[in-house]
């Protein structure tokens, strides 16, 4: 069953898809698809998305082809914390309402990145304050890794910003694209273990619980349109 939501990635995938002037070409691109979760519409997981509540704010900085891949991880940030924000990355241009988010006194922003990868002038951080003066704005940069890279060097209103630099043992359990290192997570699960390192252990469980039906799910879809081919 589709909960049709209007999420910060949902309205940059219409925007995306408005002004585009031909399709883009997802693999899979033929399989009809539930238009919130992005899934076949025979594995749709709308009904078993959780809302989530926390402490923390998330900010998804997101290189333009991201909202368009239903295997983009974001979005489930997104669909389970109504609050999360969400913009497009441009080397030359930036989006107005990011730099008005950034300026926003009630929040603290940190943008969530390895630590080895700072600026001179950056702090780094490797855990949140246990009572923050100000809520934690945490800014994931959605992208390949090469292209986070990227991102983050060329992206100077972020270059004043702390790093909050987590050490992880967790080897990536998403399954859905390849990358060259087992240690690179992906979004949602960069997200989650922001969650945990906040305190906020219940959001984080039902987050990594989601990620996995959603991962589950869209295998299995696969696999189906596998044996009936």
């Amino acid at each position: 069953m589709t909960v049709k939501q209007n999420n910060a990635v949902e309205r940059l995938r219409e925007a995306a898809i408005a002004r585009s002037t031909r399709p883009f070409l997802a693999r899979g691109a033929r399989v009809k698809r539930c238009v919130s979760c992005q899934l076949a519409l025979a594995a749709c997981i709308c009904a078993q998305r959780p809302a989530l509540q926390a402490d923390v704010t998330f900010c998804l900085l997101m290189h333009s082809l991201e909202p368009l891949k239903p295997t983009n991880t974001g979005r489930l940030i997104a669909e389970c914390l109504a609050d999360t924000q969400a913009f497009v990355w441009a080397r030359t241009e930036v989006d107005p309402g990011l730099l008005a988010l950034l300026a926003d006194p009630q929040y603290q922003a940190y943008v969530v990145f390895p630590g080895e990868y700072a600026m001179a002038q950056q702090v780094v951080f490797r855990e949140l304050a246990a009572r923050p003066a100000r809520r934690p704005l945490l800014i994931i940069l959605d992208a390949t890794w090469t292209q986070a890279r990227k991102m983050f060097r060329k992206s100077p209103y972020l270059a004043e910003l702390p790093v909050l630099s987590m050490e992880t043992e967790q080897l990536s359990r998403y399954r859905l694209r390849r990358s060259s290192r087992d240690d690179h997570l992906c979004t949602v699960e960069v997200a989650i273990a922001c969650l945990a390192l906040a305190g906020e252990q219940q959001a984080a469980q039902q987050l990594n619980q989601y990620f996995e039906l959603f991962s589950d799910s869209y295998l299995n879809s696969i696999r189906l349109r596998r044996d009936d081919a």
